[in-house]
């Protein structure tokens, strides 16, 4: 079982983390969960070329962040641990500008309007000018903000690790309202981004459930379970909800550590299908399927109107692999050796393998219709384009 290390948490349940932790690398016979050998493609059916690469500084060094590259019509934009924010030109990877907050950058960045947003180890969400970079404000949450914050143009949604969203005004960063729900005794480290759906935001709790709130005052529309706590110890328990979650045509997708694949109405919360499959990973969804990455590595292709398995991709086990990515008319995921696999979606096959130097790719990387977008744990950001045979 791979976990994050734990948030808010008391010292017996950091030991019982400790614990399933040396746990987690053995079978049930006792031997070491060794990561999958990679196994040579015949004849790939795809070549991945680099189109540019450049250094978006140290990435999250040593520590468990929610760093990843945002993408946007104007620029692609990076951040580092040690407070450093870019942004570089979507077509050729030259940097726009580079600022120095000075705080360590664990969660974005974020672009709501003209903003860039980034959330520190110190609880504080920086709101940065997108044309160059020179800062606007600085707000001061309850705990590390972990969360990539998000926005409208008018509001800023913020999170905290001690359980509590933030809706903070765009323009000065002042408190608009707070909505607060208790922390489990333990957590997975790592935060689902909220998703903004017209006038309300909808938020995946570290308890298992999802929340509607108002936008403009943080009222709550609805609410509804995902996964719910069982088990005799916390590890058991643990039912996060710490993967981006992805809005299709006719679902709001979510999936949580509690085993829990789900379709559910964003309107009303209503869930239209589940599937067990148990993941802290984000979704993405591509044609007629949703894609995610399981909590040992696995992909699963699910059908998007009834959830259904169409296929699993069993070939990268315990290899750690990022969130799923859809580009080009592919599945891509990235691994704990920098390794991206892409597989054909309509089963899975892995058709084509590139690498982004030794550095784990642990973020989900971004794609447009021409290109597509990563950076590993080392800060290495790359624009990557497909030869198809």
């Amino acid at each position: 079982m791979r976990l994050k290390h734990a948030g808010h948490v008391t010292s017996a349940a950091v030991a019982a983390l400790l614990l399933a932790g040396a746990l987690a690398g053995c079978s049930d016979k006792g031997k070491v969960r060794e990561p999958a050998k990679l196994v040579a493609i015949d004849n790939p059916a795809i070549q991945p070329r680099t189109l540019w690469a450049t250094s978006a500084g140290v990435g999250g060094d040593k520590f468990f962040t929610e760093l990843a590259p945002s993408l946007q019509v104007d620029a692609v934009y990076a951040a580092d641990i040690k407070g450093r924010v870019y942004a570089y030109g979507v077509d050729n990877g030259k940097r726009l500008w580079e600022i120095n907050t000075k705080g360590r950058i664990a969660a974005g960045p974020g672009v709501s309007g003209d903003l860039v947003l980034v959330g520190t180890l110190e609880g504080e969400i920086i709101a940065l000018k997108r044309t160059d970079g020179s800062e606007v404000w600085r707000a001061q949450l309850s705990s590390e903000a972990l969360g990539v914050p998000v926005g409208d143009g008018n509001v800023v949604v913020a999170r905290s690790v001690d359980g509590r969203v933030f809706g903070l005004s765009a323009s000065n960063g002042s408190r608009l309202w707070t909505f607060d729900r208790t922390v489990p005794e333990l957590v997975l480290r790592g935060m689902s981004r909220p998703v903004i759906i017209g006038p309300s935001v909808v938020v995946g709790m570290e308890n298992g459930r999802l929340v509607s709130l108002n936008l403009a005052d943080g009222q709550v529309r609805w609410e509804q379970a995902i996964s719910v706590p069982a088990g005799r110890t916390v590890l058991d328990r643990l039912v996060d909800i710490d993967g981006d979650m992805v809005l299709g045509d006719e679902c709001l997708y979510v999936a949580s550590f509690g085993g829990e694949v789900v379709c559910l109405d964003p309107t009303n919360g209503q869930v239209g299908w589940r599937r067990g499959v148990k993941s802290f990973n984000s979704l993405v969804a591509g044609g007629d399927k949703v894609f995610v990455s399981d909590e040992s590595g696995v992909i699963w292709g699910l059908d998007a109107k009834s959830g259904a398995a169409a296929w699993k991709q069993e070939g990268l086990l315990y290899r750690h692999t990022s969130p799923p990515a859809f580009f080009g008319g592919y599945v891509v995921v990235g691994d704990f050796e920098g390794y991206l696999h892409w597989m054909d979606p309509s089963d899975g096959k892995i058709v084509g393998r590139t690498r982004l130097g030794s550095s784990p790719i642990t973020a989900q990387p971004v794609a447009s219709e021409d290109l597509l977008y990563l950076q590993n744990a080392g800060g290495r950001l790359a624009a990557l384009t497909l030869n198809k045979k």
